[in-house]
């Protein structure tokens, strides 16, 4: 552990197996850990480091390995620096535990991780859709998704030729392609 981290955090890290450390710079730490052991990491975090701010929580597709990165961001206001916290999941069944119950604000950014990715949070008070209400297509976050393909499909794209478009294009002007 580096000599500038706070004796709380190296305490709390030291606490959690298998824990993968990295220091960006005074104020900016990286931990990567097992899911199942993330829940612990929090749970310290807030009640011993002072780690009461979530400030995100951001997810990752990664296709090549089939999985999905959480990463949990929590600010201290005591030590002053950023904690993220990375875990992997199996993209399949792309389930993880809600962290509602230590972090409320976890409720809004899980909701939005479930609707834009699929992940679906265990736990979690409210998954409904709230930007996407209308929507019944696959995740659109998914680097599976492809924009082109779904307003094809949906909207059954046809090219849009008018006749004073063809006027305009026979006198050199018109829309570029």
């Amino acid at each position: 552990m580096s000599q500038q981290l706070p004796e709380v955090l190296e305490s709390v890290f030291r606490e959690i197996p298998n824990l993968i450390f990295e220091q960006h710079s005074i104020r900016r730490l990286r931990v990567k850990l097992r899911p199942d052991a993330l829940p612990a990491l929090l749970e310290l975090l807030k009640g011993r480091a002072g780690y009461l701010h979530l400030s995100a929580i951001s997810c990752v597709d990664w296709p090549q390995t089939d999985e999905f990165e959480l990463v949990y961001h929590l600010w201290s206001y005591e030590v002053k620096n950023l904690v993220s916290a990375h875990i992997y999941i199996p993209k399949k069944p792309g389930r993880y535990v809600s962290v509602y119950d230590l972090y409320t604000p976890a409720g809004f950014f899980e909701r939005d991780i479930h609707e834009m990715f699929g992940v679906y949070f265990e736990g979690s008070p409210n998954l409904e859709p709230f930007i996407l209400t209308e929507w019944y297509g696959p995740p659109p976050m998914l680097k599976s998704f492809s924009t082109v393909d779904y307003v094809k499909d949906t909207f059954k794209s046809q090219e849009y030729s008018p006749e004073w478009l063809k006027e305009i294009q026979a006198k050199g002007g018109g829309l570029v392609e």
